[in-house]
């Protein structure tokens, strides 16, 4: 049986669901958690699946832009006015609403590469097995009673 470890990060982040019929259509903000979750089969020489240290090292500045920004579809009318106004703060999703399930997928498959890619000079301090660490899932709850998942079957 696997070992896994979760590590939860906490950050402000807004969305508009243009395909949405009701309120959430227009921009509104949330307290979210995002759960990363990884397994192995067994430990390494430090008894850990692997440092939560690393956990953050690897996912830390792509949550950084997530926080305090507007996530858009780039389909969304006001696209294009939001973006000019507020920049990189303003987070595309190519042709497809930023619900928290599609936000989950992202940094699932953004964690999952970003320690595919883990080069030695950046697991230095704290080892990284890449052949025996997997992602299972990204957890991202959007208030404190709904949250939406990603994992790979």
């Amino acid at each position: 049986m696997p070992y896994r470890i979760c590590r939860r990060f906490e950050i402000e982040n807004g969305h508009m669901l243009s395909k949405h019929p009701d309120k959430c259509k227009f921009p509104h903000g949330h307290s979210r958690k995002v759960e990363c979750v990884l397994e192995a089969d067994t430990l390494d020489e430090r008894e850990m699946v692997c440092d939560f240290k690393l956990i953050k090292q690897v996912i830390s500045d792509h949550l950084d832009a997530y926080d305090h920004a507007m996530c858009m579809n780039t389909e969304d009318p006001a696209f294009a006015e939001f973006r000019e106004r507020y920049g990189e703060r303003v987070i595309a999703f190519e042709n497809e609403d930023p619900t928290t399930e599609v936000i989950a997928r992202e940094i699932f498959q953004t964690l999952q590469d970003k320690l595919k890619h883990l080069t030695e000079d950046e697991a230095t301090k704290y080892p990284f097995r890449n052949a025996e660490v997997r992602v299972v899932k990204v957890r991202v709850w959007e208030t404190s009673s709904s949250w939406a998942e990603y994992f790979q079957a």
